[in-house]
């Protein structure tokens, strides 16, 4: 049987901050200081792109991990020369999940940068995704419900954050069918919440702080409905959300520019395409396909599974987000998709593929992986197609996706291959792998 979500429980008092008892330290022993706040660094901007236009966008022999992050680098032209000293964090929200929990991987351990993780650890949510980070003295880690006000500015009053990055959320579209209740909860009380609290923390700000303030407010492509055969998405497409997820985080997008317009809160607003990667929760498509290809049980593809998806990097994307706080405009939103549309069936099969080509064992007869594909009844309302036209984003913010599905695809089957014990830890008691998204549960 499948766990119903937990009901919220009574809020947990949230951890003292570090971070300036860590800055005052490093300033003592000679320690070097974190990166600086490139927020609007125009300067560095400007150098990168002279940069970029001299050196490849992927250095071949790399990790695919480092290869992703090199464009955004160069762009940027970080340097020992460029390091300043700034202690304030980024607040983000999420940063346990699976897009929150690389990009706090990214800030903390690739740019240097402090952080504030802020997560209410919900089934989704796993400390274990941040252990890395968690080991730097610029990592705090904040256990809260955005929904709930009092945490919230506790929160702001204890981090003098100098941006925000917001990305808790419910995220499962077959749980939303199943139990909308939560959806609402985090997606539009929270937002809501976390909107009001960073208002008046940004209003408290001094002018300086104020100019520099950002939110960033992180959705998705499936606010905008479902597509035909033909055309993309754009930042100007009608709003037509079809699940309850969808309509849940419309509603956030809308609160957040609202917030913006009304009363003058910094705030950028990003759509994506569907993200995978490392890290991902087993109950979404890819890391569940595999494991089940992997243990040789029935792989079910809903209805036809002709379904078309665009797929992006969770990299490329975390790329897209700090690229977004860095050198967008206050008021406008950015679409991140990968330019790799395919269809669900296509999909499930490659990735059968991989699991044949990368596991050690094969099923009985070495029959291929791709047999265990059963078609099973579609999901309630399932949207046929989404796609990104990130072609505004690519002018405007310099960004652009650099891994190819293939090669994303390939190397995140090998790390679930890897790392079937962080699976086996996120999914006890919480996830048997059986079907969601059939209706409302009692």
């Amino acid at each position: 049987m499948l766990e119903r979500p937990r009901e919220l429980g009574r809020k947990i008092p949230a951890l003292a901050s570090e971070f300036h008892v860590n800055a005052r330290r490093r300033q003592a022993h000679g320690s070097p200081p974190p990166l600086p706040n490139l927020i609007g660094s125009s300067v560095l901007a400007r150098r990168g792109r002279e940069a970029s236009a001299r050196r490849p966008l992927v250095a071949p022999g790399l990790p695919l991990h480092t290869r992703a992050c090199a464009p955004l680098q160069r762009h940027l032209a970080i340097s020992p020369a460029a390091i300043a000293v700034d202690t304030a964090p980024i607040l983000i929200t999420g940063g346990a999940g699976f897009i929150g929990s690389a990009l706090v991987r990214h800030l903390v351990l690739e740019r240097g940068l402090a952080v504030v993780n802020v997560d209410a650890l919900t089934y989704a949510g796993h400390r274990r995704s941040v252990a890395a980070a968690a080991e730097s003295p610029r990592y705090a880690f904040e256990r809260a419900d955005i929904a709930d006000a009092a945490q919230v500015e506790a929160i702001f009053r204890r981090h003098r954050p100098r941006a925000v990055i917001h990305l808790a959320a419910e995220s499962h579209v077959d749980r939303s069918i199943d139990w909308p209740a939560p959806f609402v909860h985090t997606n539009v009380i929270g937002t809501f919440t976390l909107l009001e609290q960073a208002t008046r923390h940004w209003q408290g700000l001094a002018d300086s702080g104020r100019d520099a303030f950002r939110f960033v407010h992180v959705s998705t492509d499936e606010v905008f409905g479902a597509l035909g055969s033909e055309g993309r998405f754009t930042a100007s497409s009608p709003y037509r959300p079809n699940s309850p997820y969808a309509a849940s985080k419309a509603a956030s997008d809308h609160f957040a520019r609202a917030w913006q317009h009304t009363y003058g809160l910094p705030v950028i607003v990003t759509n994506c395409s569907n993200n995978y990667g490392p890290y991902q929760y087993p109950e979404k498509l890819l890391p569940l396909v595999v494991r089940k290809a992997l243990a040789g049980e029935e792989v079910p593809v809903f209805g036809s599974g002709l379904q078309v998806r665009d797929w992006l990097h969770v990299t490329d994307h975390v790329h897209g987000l700090v690229a977004a706080l860095e050198r967008g405009a206050v008021g406008e939103t950015y679409l991140f998709g990968g330019d790799a549309e395919r269809t669900n069936l296509d999909l499930v099969g490659l990735l059968c593929d991989l699991v044949d080509e990368l596991a050690d064992d094969r099923l009985p007869g070495a029959a291929p992986r791709r047999t265990l594909i059963r078609h099973v009844t579609d999901r309630p309302g399932h949207d046929h197609r989404y796609a990104i036209d990130a072609s505004p984003t690519t002018k405007s913010l310099g960004w652009q996706a650099q891994v190819s599905l293939l090669d994303g695809l390939r190397e995140t089957v090998a790390w679930y291959l890897a790392h079937a014990d962080w699976c086996e830890h996120v999914l006890a008691g919480r996830y048997d792998g059986g079907r969601l998204g059939q209706g409302i549960a009692a």
